[in-house]
């Protein structure tokens, strides 16, 4: 993508982004003169269901991730989304129950094996898969009650969406938009923020070209940028960081690179926004509900439909590369997440171990870390 064009890129998915978390319509250009319009599946209601299928002028179906049908149940695919249709119509209460596993009515096996299901594995970059791909955006469920545009009057895309009320937003700038949000980083402020552990510190706030969430680099001393420098890559923790919640160990891990680093001297700890392993909170507190329903902490997530991590690093790589870093050190148990940075262009030079102790409540999310995740303790 140009670079022109990326302010123009990066609004129109943010602005889709707003209408998709307010319940409301988005319609979606895909290639081959394919349009569709979208809502959250989360959100959908009778009323809005059935205007979806007036505008359109096409019945809806219901878009789901491939890691989603499958706990349901419903198919075992190598695609990344998979959309359902009905011997009838689709109904709002049988989409919410298909899309949220913490649903009023959550759907029993006797349910399933009653329902008239066609499940159509879709490619990797449709529009379908746009549509999904926005509503992770968005920090919704992945789910999304979609129809094709086949109003005899939408010949010019554009001028009918207008004429709706409706946004339109490129399939093409959904599927660049981490890529874009990255590439865009720049530094907005800095400030000297003396810490208990380490009173020489300065924070770094860095935002994309279209304003959106804002990463934090936390300078500790003064790191050479001729040497690897120590770095830790910490995803926000509300719940664990903030509240100093037991379920997890991120405030541990926090508070003890920041320790780690002001011994050694120097370093980075970058602050990145992407709560609950990139799912958001909302969705991280509907993890919880089915943890304590018995699901492990990767399960849970299987379950909501995300894949069991859906950590970005992009923007940790060029946050490091505008700080001067080519070169690090990195703090961390997981050894996915150097192999991460270093796909970014980013050279880990040597894995430091960064674990703590346990206590009754996250024994069992440590345990999953490390024989799911390869977490090493």
């Amino acid at each position: 993508m140009p670079a022109s064009r990326d302010p123009v890129s990066l609004l129109a998915v943010d602005r889709a982004v707003s209408e998709l978390r307010r319940g409301r319509l988005v319609a979606v250009r895909g290639g081959g003169g394919i349009a569709i319009l979208v809502r959250a599946a989360e959100s959908i209601t009778p009323d809005s269901l059935e205007e979806l299928g007036v505008i359109s002028h096409s019945p809806p179906v219901l878009a789901i991730t491939a890691r989603r049908a499958a706990v349901l149940g419903l198919a075992e695919t190598v695609g990344k989304i998979v959309t359902l249709t009905t011997g009838e119509a689709l109904s709002a209460e049988l989409i919410r129950d298909l899309a949220d596993p913490i649903a009023d009515n959550p759907l029993s096996e006797a349910d399933k094996a009653s329902l008239t299901v066609t499940v159509k594995e879709t490619p990797t970059y449709n529009c379908e898969s746009a549509a999904v791909a926005l509503t992770k955006i968005a920090r919704l469920l992945p789910a999304a009650v979609t129809a094709e545009i086949a109003d005899p009057t939408a010949d010019d895309l554009a001028a009918w969406a207008a004429r709706h009320d409706l946004l339109l937003v490129d399939a093409g700038d959904i599927f660049q938009y981490d890529t874009t949000q990255a590439r865009t980083l720049r530094a907005v402020s800095s400030a000297r923020v003396p810490l208990p552990d380490a009173q020489n510190t300065r924070i770094i706030a860095f935002r994309p070209v279209d304003g959106g969430l804002e990463h934090l680099a936390i300078v500790i001393g003064e790191p050479e940028n001729n040497e690897p420098v120590l770095t830790r890559l910490h995803s926000e923790c509300f719940t664990g960081d903030l509240l100093g919640s037991l379920r997890c160990d991120c405030g541990d891990q926090l508070q003890g690179a920041i320790k780690e680093i002001t011994t050694a001297g120097a370093g980075v700890l970058l602050y990145l926004a992407q709560e609950g392993r990139g799912i958001g909170l909302v969705n991280k507190l509907r993890a919880y509900e089915l943890q304590d329903r018995g699901f492990d902490t990767m399960d849970a997530n299987e379950q909501l439909g995300f894949d069991a991590d859906e950590r970005v690093y992009l923007p940790a790589a060029q946050i490091l590369r505008l700080l001067g870093f080519a070169r690090v050190r990195l703090l961390t148990n997981n050894p996915s997440k150097v192999s991460a940075l270093s796909n970014c262009g980013i050279v880990v030079e040597e894995r430091v171990p960064h674990a703590f102790p346990s206590n009754e409540h996250n024994e069992s999310y440590l345990r999953t870390k490390a024989a799911r995740g390869g977490h090493v303790f």
